[in-house]
């Protein structure tokens, strides 16, 4: 019985599926972001951000847009400090260099706490007798 071989050459579709340490989060190349997601956008991306590395909040990725193997275009927000967004960019960056930062868990439901100011509260019901 011969020995299984892993990688790319045992499955051609592997070439795909390689795995990137990110930081925290690990990251396939070639993965699909969703708008929203927040990266971190480093000189490992592109030589442009080798002085001042960005964050990014994404707002799409540019299928239709031909690029070379690795290389992709992407739409969305520069970020300052507190998260708020300054700068509407396109930047060309490579896969691999992404670095997805990890989402802020969101607001728990229930107690009504977490309602907008101006928002309705639910009718009290008034007692009768």
């Amino acid at each position: 019985m011969s020995p299984r071989r892993a990688g790319p050459a045992a499955d051609p579709g592997l070439a795909a599926v390689r795995l990137v340490t990110a930081g925290p989060v690990r990251v396939r190349v070639g993965a699909e972001f969703r708008a929203g997601d927040v990266l971190h956008v480093t000189r490992a991306a592109s030589i442009q951000f080798s002085q001042r590395p960005i964050m990014f909040r994404l707002i799409r990725v540019k299928t239709d847009w031909i690029t070379y193997d690795g290389w992709t275009w992407l739409d969305g927000y520069q970020l300052d400090e507190q998260g708020n967004a300054t700068a509407r960019r396109s930047i060309f960056v490579q896969w691999a260099g992404l670095r997805l930062m990890a989402q802020p868990a969101p607001p728990a439901a229930g107690d009504g706490r977490n309602r907008h100011p101006n928002q309705r509260r639910p009718p009290v019901p008034r007692r009768t007798g």
